[in-house]
């Protein structure tokens, strides 16, 4: 069982690792170490420690949408601008390795703000905006992704 553990440990800080540097489905990896550890397990605390942390990242990737998204609407960024920045992103991702993505979303937005507002300045402040909405999406990812692990650790302490 401590091969277990191990295995659960690597995926989790893995899926850590993929919520900041959004390459790797962190939420999912965060879940799935949870799982190699409870589920053979197959007692109460396993299955709780389990349902806790579903429950947290599925709460946490609802709220990373939706706090966010209602600060965009407040300060006018439209969808197609953030459409733009990920499609730049995606092409960053690939054109620069590493930073590519981050490098493509900020061009992509500020490419569709300076051909929606008249001055480069608003569209500055629209891109602000729209990195600040993604900067809280993924604080709030990864705050859910360590209240998850958090229940993994006291899973195993009390387990």
């Amino acid at each position: 069982m401590v091969w277990l553990a191990i295995v659960a440990g690597v995926l989790i800080g893995v899926g850590l690792l993929g919520i900041v540097l959004p390459v790797l489905p962190g939420p999912i990896l965060i879940v799935a170490g949870v799982a190699v550890w409870a589920v053979p397990r197959g007692d109460a605390v396993g299955w709780t420690v389990l349902g806790v942390a579903v429950a947290i990242t599925a709460v946490g990737q609802v709220v990373k949408y939706v706090l966010p998204g209602k600060r965009l609407k407040a300060s006018g960024v439209p969808t197609s601008t953030l459409v733009a920045g990920g499609v730049l992103g995606i092409v960053g991702f690939f054109v620069v390795p590493v930073v590519g993505l981050f490098l493509g979303f900020v061009l992509g937005v500020w490419l569709a703000e300076l051909v929606r507002l008249p001055d480069r300045s608003q569209a500055w402040t629209s891109t602000r905006a729209a990195l600040g909405a993604v900067g809280a999406s993924i604080l709030i990812e990864l705050f859910a992704g360590l209240l998850a692990t958090a229940a993994w650790v006291t899973g195993m302490v009390v387990g």
